[in-house]
Protein backbone atom coordinates (compact mmCIF):
# COMPACT_ATOMS: atom_id res chain seq x y z
CA UNK A 1 0.00 0.00 0.00
CA UNK A 2 1.14 3.52 -0.71
CA UNK A 3 0.71 6.99 0.69
CA UNK A 4 -2.89 8.11 0.26
CA UNK A 5 -4.37 4.58 0.12
CA UNK A 6 -7.03 3.47 2.56
CA UNK A 7 -7.29 0.01 4.09
CA UNK A 8 -10.84 -1.02 5.04
CA UNK A 9 -11.32 -3.67 7.73
CA UNK A 10 -14.52 -5.07 9.22
CA UNK A 11 -13.21 -4.59 12.77
CA UNK A 12 -9.82 -3.60 14.17
CA UNK A 13 -9.15 -7.16 15.35
CA UNK A 14 -8.55 -8.05 11.68
CA UNK A 15 -5.30 -6.06 11.80
CA UNK A 16 -3.46 -8.56 13.97
CA UNK A 17 -3.67 -11.71 16.05
CA UNK A 18 -3.06 -9.83 19.28
CA UNK A 19 -2.73 -6.32 20.69
CA UNK A 20 0.97 -5.94 19.94
CA UNK A 21 0.69 -7.13 16.35
CA UNK A 22 -2.33 -4.87 15.74
CA UNK A 23 -0.46 -1.83 17.11
CA UNK A 24 2.60 -2.61 14.98
CA UNK A 25 0.45 -2.93 11.84
CA UNK A 26 -1.37 0.33 12.61
CA UNK A 27 1.89 2.20 13.22
CA UNK A 28 3.37 0.84 9.99
CA UNK A 29 0.29 1.83 7.98
CA UNK A 30 0.12 5.32 9.45
CA UNK A 31 3.86 5.89 8.92
CA UNK A 32 3.38 5.04 5.24
CA UNK A 33 0.48 7.47 4.97
CA UNK A 34 -2.18 4.77 4.66
CA UNK A 35 -5.53 5.52 6.27
CA UNK A 36 -7.56 2.80 7.98
CA UNK A 37 -11.33 2.59 7.69
CA UNK A 38 -12.98 0.43 10.35
CA UNK A 39 -16.49 -0.63 9.34
CA UNK A 40 -17.84 -1.98 12.65
CA UNK A 41 -17.19 -1.79 16.36
CA UNK A 42 -16.29 0.98 18.76
CA UNK A 43 -13.57 2.28 16.46
CA UNK A 44 -15.80 2.49 13.37
CA UNK A 45 -14.76 5.31 11.08
CA UNK A 46 -11.75 6.58 9.14
CA UNK A 47 -8.42 6.94 10.92
CA UNK A 48 -5.17 8.52 9.74
CA UNK A 49 -3.29 8.31 13.04
CA UNK A 50 -3.23 6.32 16.26
CA UNK A 51 -5.92 7.18 18.75
CA UNK A 52 -7.09 6.02 22.13
CA UNK A 53 -10.22 4.50 20.61
CA UNK A 54 -8.18 2.35 18.18
CA UNK A 55 -5.87 1.18 20.94
CA UNK A 56 -8.85 0.41 23.18
CA UNK A 57 -10.62 -1.51 20.43
CA UNK A 58 -7.49 -3.62 19.86
CA UNK A 59 -7.14 -4.28 23.59
CA UNK A 60 -10.80 -5.33 23.87
CA UNK A 61 -10.40 -7.62 20.86
CA UNK A 62 -7.45 -9.37 22.49
CA UNK A 63 -9.45 -9.77 25.69
CA UNK A 64 -12.36 -11.29 23.70
CA UNK A 65 -9.97 -13.73 21.99
CA UNK A 66 -8.47 -14.74 25.33
CA UNK A 67 -11.97 -15.31 26.74
CA UNK A 68 -12.97 -17.46 23.75
CA UNK A 69 -9.84 -19.60 24.11
CA UNK A 70 -10.47 -20.07 27.83
CA UNK A 71 -14.13 -21.01 27.32
CA UNK A 72 -13.20 -23.44 24.54
CA UNK A 73 -10.61 -25.16 26.73
CA UNK A 74 -13.08 -25.31 29.63
CA UNK A 75 -15.71 -26.86 27.35
CA UNK A 76 -13.27 -29.49 26.05
CA UNK A 77 -12.25 -30.38 29.60
CA UNK A 78 -15.89 -30.61 30.72
CA UNK A 79 -16.65 -32.90 27.77
CA UNK A 80 -13.72 -35.15 28.69
CA UNK A 81 -14.95 -35.45 32.29
CA UNK A 82 -18.52 -36.22 31.23
CA UNK A 83 -19.37 -39.94 31.25
CA UNK A 84 -19.46 -41.52 27.80
CA UNK A 85 -22.96 -42.33 26.58
CA UNK A 86 -23.26 -45.16 24.09
CA UNK A 87 -25.97 -43.68 21.93
CA UNK A 88 -25.64 -45.81 18.82
CA UNK A 89 -28.65 -44.23 17.13
CA UNK A 90 -27.24 -40.69 17.37
CA UNK A 91 -23.92 -41.98 16.03
CA UNK A 92 -25.83 -43.64 13.21
CA UNK A 93 -27.46 -40.33 12.29
CA UNK A 94 -24.04 -38.73 11.96
CA UNK A 95 -22.55 -41.50 9.80
CA UNK A 96 -25.36 -43.02 7.82
CA UNK A 97 -26.29 -42.38 4.23
CA UNK A 98 -29.60 -40.50 4.44
CA UNK A 99 -30.75 -41.94 1.07
CA UNK A 100 -30.89 -45.69 1.70
CA UNK A 101 -32.98 -47.58 -0.87
CA UNK A 102 -35.28 -50.50 -0.03
CA UNK A 103 -35.55 -53.65 -2.15
CA UNK A 104 -37.99 -51.96 -4.55
CA UNK A 105 -35.73 -48.96 -5.09
CA UNK A 106 -37.79 -46.60 -2.94
CA UNK A 107 -35.91 -44.10 -0.76
CA UNK A 108 -36.01 -45.05 2.92
CA UNK A 109 -35.06 -42.98 5.90
CA UNK A 110 -32.10 -44.24 7.89
CA UNK A 111 -34.40 -45.21 10.75
CA UNK A 112 -36.62 -47.26 8.37
CA UNK A 113 -33.53 -49.02 7.04
CA UNK A 114 -32.38 -49.91 10.54
CA UNK A 115 -35.84 -51.16 11.52
CA UNK A 116 -35.94 -53.34 8.38
CA UNK A 117 -32.50 -54.78 9.16
CA UNK A 118 -30.76 -53.05 6.25
CA UNK A 119 -27.15 -51.88 6.55
CA UNK A 120 -27.73 -48.13 6.71
CA UNK A 121 -24.15 -47.29 5.71
CA UNK A 122 -24.05 -49.54 2.64
CA UNK A 123 -21.76 -48.20 -0.03
CA UNK A 124 -19.97 -45.81 2.28
CA UNK A 125 -17.39 -48.28 3.54
CA UNK A 126 -17.92 -46.99 7.06
CA UNK A 127 -19.01 -48.89 10.10
CA UNK A 128 -22.68 -49.73 10.20
CA UNK A 129 -25.10 -49.45 13.05
CA UNK A 130 -24.51 -51.66 16.04
CA UNK A 131 -26.07 -55.13 16.04
CA UNK A 132 -28.09 -54.09 19.09
CA UNK A 133 -29.99 -51.54 16.99
CA UNK A 134 -30.51 -53.80 13.97
CA UNK A 135 -31.75 -56.79 15.95
CA UNK A 136 -33.41 -54.94 18.80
Amino acid sequence: MRDGDMLAVQEVDRLGRNLLEGLIVLNDLFQRGVAVKVLEGIAAGEHTERSLILDLALALSEDRRRDIVRKTKDGVEAARRRPQVNDSLSGLRKRANPLTLDSTGQIMTTLDAVQDGEHACAGQGGPGPSKRIISG
